[in-house]
């Protein structure tokens, strides 16, 4: 990751709604326990839409914004250097994916020798060598893939052939998943399928299915990463909308209609494929890029027209160091969770018991778990904003 200081040219808007998606991906991403989370804190079984669901596609979005907003300043000019370039950073941030998959099997590792006879330099050994296991796509993954991909589209393809890409990709994927018979959460999709003749079951997430029952199933699989692509597009298609907008007003008004439509688009699509985050449908990529151009428009309303910038400041830290943030929290969540030391005759981990010692006695199970999640939240804040007054900001 390189070190960069002084504050570019930002769009603070823009900084704090992919705040607000790094906050709200480190908050659900980290209860006190998982047993005990609230419904919206949760993702959706198999079909339907929490708020949950929404952090890591509004994320994608605003990286399709942001794909604008950079590459226009270079005239949206292919060469060679912008293409290594690229290819450098999307091999980086997937590569740190999969190590930070990597770090939590060897932290768990190393924990379930605790309190054996095993020498550690064999538990060290053992845990460090467990690559059978190692998952392979994950969410840094597919940003990266769909970075990699979605940059080169829109460096080589004539941009007034975008909107129609996008909803091609959105129908042929449609089609793939309807005439395979693929909706259901189950082994037998094209997605599973896909996903075992290329990773292998052992380096793919599993999934607990409604009638409780555990598949390999990956939910940021390699066919699903396609609608990811149009995701991003829509993002860019946003950009694109308010650079060319003369004032702020007429930036809220075209992104409130863009979004109006992808939503409504994405609502009536959901009765033919539904909306579904694990299988990233289309419907699910049209309602999420909808009310993410909605809340943008919302933002540059509050922020930008009315000036109430005041609030933003926290969200806007985590903003401008989103993706070191993000890796920063998964580290930490994977130190917390395997850490153990002895209380009351068992190990125990340093989250287990901050959460049964310190949280559940005052707050009870459920409260405790979310006291927990914000908690954490407020620690990875702490560090942004250090870096955020330091102007700091860290990329690859």
């Amino acid at each position: 990751m390189a070190t960069a200081t002084g504050k570019p040219g930002r769009l603070l808007s823009l900084d704090v709604l992919r705040g607000i998606t790094i906050a709200g991906m480190i908050l659900v991403n980290n209860p006190g326990n998982w047993g005990n989370v609230y419904a919206p804190l949760r993702h959706a079984e198999w079909n339907g839409l929490t708020p949950t669901d929404l952090v890591f596609p509004f994320f994608m979005f605003i990286m399709g914004v942001s794909m604008y907003l950079s590459y226009k300043k270079f005239d949206f000019k292919f060469s060679n250097r912008t293409f290594l370039k690229l290819f450098r950073r999307s091999l980086l941030l997937f590569l740190i994916g999969v190590a930070i998959g990597w770090l939590g099997l060897f932290c768990g590792g190393l924990r379930e020798f605790q309190g054996t006879d095993v020498s550690l330099g064999e538990r060290i050994w053992q845990a460090a060598t467990n690559f059978e296991n190692v998952r392979i796509l994950g969410v840094l993954q597919r940003l990266a893939l769909v970075s990699f991909f979605g940059t080169l589209i829109i460096l080589l393809v004539p941009h007034k052939h975008i909107p129609w890409l996008t909803g091609a990709i959105l129908l042929i994927y449609w089609i793939l998943i309807g005439t395979t018979g693929s909706y259901a959460a189950s082994e037998d999709s094209i997605i599973a399928i896909v996903d075992r003749a290329i990773l292998g079951a052992s380096h793919m997430y599993t999934q607990t299915l409604p009638d409780g029952r555990v598949i390999p199933f990956d939910p940021e699989g390699i066919l699903s990463t396609l609608p990811c692509i149009a995701h991003v597009l829509l993002g860019f298609w946003a950009g694109k909308l308010i650079s060319e907008s003369k004032s702020k007003e007429e930036q809220i008004q075209k992104l409130a209609i863009f979004g109006t439509i992808l939503f409504f688009a994405g609502f009536l699509l959901n009765y033919g494929f539904p909306i579904n985050k694990k299988i990233w449908s289309s419907s699910f990529v049209l309602v999420t890029c909808g009310l993410a151009s909605l809340l943008f428009a919302l933002l540059i309303w509050i922020i930008d027209v009315n000036n109430k910038k005041k609030w933003s400041v926290f969200f806007e830290s985590f903003g401008v160091n989103p993706l070191f943030i993000y890796v920063l929290a998964d580290i930490l969540s994977i130190l917390l969770s395997n850490i153990v030391f002895k209380f009351s005759g068992d190990w125990i981990s340093i989250q287990d018991f901050i959460y049964a010692q310190w949280l559940v006695p005052v707050f009870g199970n459920y409260m405790g778990s979310l006291i927990f999640a914000l908690c954490f939240v407020f620690i990875n804040w702490i560090i942004a904003h250090f870096l955020y007054k330091k102007k700091i900001y860290i990329k690859l």
